[in-house]
């Protein structure tokens, strides 16, 4: 076994393809792919290399792939994808994680940037407060009422059709990723503080989860972009099945983040409907969110936001791939990106030129959508966001908030209503996303089609 501080050293560059190939002696033959320029390289953690490692040596993986946000995660790196087999093969829950099915909204106006003046940046983000609330427990929007269980329990199993069929159509979702994923009948909530989320749909939550006002550089007009998950209902039915598959083998799985359920395990099938679940949460919870920044938006520039794309992440997904058949895909902190003709988009808008693919920047750098190309070699996956440089910790011993939230007024983005800048979210705590970007264009894993830049940012503090 090679040493640990010389593995960088060990890998092959595959220049031509834009990744680097890991040791197969280092990851019992499983292959394992970083899409990351020698730069990006060169500044990754040590601690990723493990993270990396443990992600390969679930049983039934068939290739692991790394992304050029990549960053040391819970368990597994975030940003990575791991493929498995569908039938033998585990399904882990450290590439899942606890905010099930978080994903991105992208929204766009035929709005001329230059009407987002310094009052309208902030206008806005005061008509968006009105109506979201943001942060860490916080509860759902006032129009929603009080949810009982056997509500709730319709919204989970129906998603977005339900929804929109019980409260109505504010946004067309003809062009989004899709509208539900089918939970299994005979699953029921467990006992667990999956009961948090009940009251919270619509709500932004804290983190990295984000609403931003950005402009185009291609077009010059407006476009909204909105990063949130499934909140307390999703981290609740994590934590929830974390222990039981400890549990079900205390003495394979010794520490809590590695956890996993082998095939045979009967709870296996329960916690993919409970993964499903909570990504139907998610994708309501985003659709309110939207239609509520919808709403803002209207007020202050009168004119409409029209759905580009909405996408989940942090999910376990059964797909076709080119090279492998029927394969499970784990997307921890990625996103899938699907090209054009591949047969799951078949019937969809995006059959002939491939999804958009939504890459947020952090609230200080460039944000992008992307258009798939030759990304069947990534597993057709590619990064969801920039990836941190810095921890959140070392973000608030490192940084002076004085000297950041000055930054960002010179630079005329406007945060929340009192600009105070949240420290450990702030942009130099994440990389260059440009730099990042170019990781993903130089292997030909997709195209830019819009840079977007940051004008006005949500966050809960």
């Amino acid at each position: 076994m090679v040493a640990a501080d010389a593995w960088k050293e060990r890998l092959v560059h595959v220049a031509d393809e834009g990744y680097f190939q890991m040791d197969p002696e280092e990851t019992a033959g499983i292959p394992v792919r970083l899409f990351l320029t020698p730069s990006l390289l060169d500044a990754l953690e040590d601690s990723v290399r493990a993270q990396i490692v443990t992600a390969a040596r679930f049983p039934g993986v068939k290739m692991v792939v790394i992304m050029p946000d990549v960053h040391h995660g819970y368990g597994v790196p975030v940003g990575c994808a791991i493929v498995s087999d569908p039938d033998e093969g585990a399904v882990a829950l450290g590439p899942v994680g606890f905010d099930i099915g978080c994903g991105m909204v992208s929204l766009r106006s035929n709005v001329d940037a230059r009407a987002a003046t310094a009052e309208r940046r902030l206008a806005f983000n005061r008509s968006v407060m009105e109506r979201v609330n943001m942060g860490v427990g916080e509860r759902g929007v006032e129009r929603m009422g009080r949810i009982d269980r056997a509500e709730f329990e319709r919204l989970i199993r129906g998603g977005a059709d339900y929804y929109t069929s019980r409260y109505g159509q504010r946004i067309d979702r003809t062009k989004a990723e899709r509208n539900r994923i089918p939970v299994d009948d005979g699953w029921e909530i467990p006992a667990s503080r999956a009961d948090r989320g009940i009251g919270q749909l619509g709500s932004l939550g804290g983190g990295n989860h984000f609403i931003e006002l950005q402009r185009s550089e291609q077009t010059e007009t407006l476009f909204v972009q909105i990063h949130t998950g499934s909140r307390g209902f999703g981290h609740g039915l994590a934590e929830h099945y974390f222990r039981v598959a400890k549990d079900e083998q205390p003495d394979v799985i010794r520490h809590l983040d590695e956890a996993w359920f082998p095939p045979s395990s009967p709870r296996r099938d329960e916690y993919l409907a409970a993964v499903a679940a909570g990504g139907n949460y998610a994708i309501i919870n985003r659709l309110i969110i939207a239609e509520e920044v919808s709403a803002a938006f209207h007020k202050v520039f009168h004119a409409d936001l029209d759905l580009l794309y909405e996408i989940s992440h942090n999910l376990v997904q059964r797909e076709w791939h080119a090279d492998a058949g029927w394969v499970n895909v784990h997307r921890k902190g990625a996103t899938r990106a699907f090209p054009a003709k591949h047969p799951s988009l078949e019937g969809s808008p995006w059959f002939d030129t491939g999804h958009p693919v939504l890459i947020p920047g952090s609230n200080r750098d460039w944000s992008y959508i992307l258009r798939p190309t030759d990304s069947a070699k990534s597993a057709y996956t590619v990064n969801h966001g920039a990836g941190r440089r810095m921890s959140r910790t070392a973000a608030r011993k490192q940084l002076n908030q004085d000297a950041v939230n000055r930054d960002y007024r010179q630079a005329g983005i406007v945060v929340n209503l009192d600009r105070r800048v949240p420290i450990d979210e702030s942009g130099a705590a994440y990389k260059s996303s440009r730099s990042v970007i170019a990781a993903i264009t130089r292997a030909r894993l997709a195209e830019v089609e819009h840079e977007l830049w940051p004008l006005a940012s949500l966050k809960g503090m």
